[in-house]
């Protein structure tokens, strides 16, 4: 697979900086801040998908190569 986009890089990186900002949260704001982790990741599953269409390469692949980038350039935010 060729070099990942910036774009999904940073897609990939807010849904998952959405994810982390669950932790602890109950109630009214739990449903709030995974409604906005679903869009994110809503919004990183049709640039991968758009992005695999437009390459040739299949979704699975474009999606693991973006986790992977993103993994190898920063901590997990779930972490910190």
């Amino acid at each position: 697979m060729a070099e990942v986009p910036d774009e999904l890089i940073r897609l990939e990186r807010t849904a998952e900086e959405e994810r982390a900002k669950l932790a602890g949260l109950t109630g009214d704001a739990y449903d709030a801040q995974l409604r906005r982790w679903r869009e994110a990741s809503d919004a990183v599953q049709a640039a991968v998908t758009a992005h695999a269409a437009a390459t040739g390469s299949g979704p699975h692949d474009v999606e693991q190569a973006v986790q992977k980038a993103v993994r190898c350039s920063q901590e997990d935010p779930a972490v910190e």
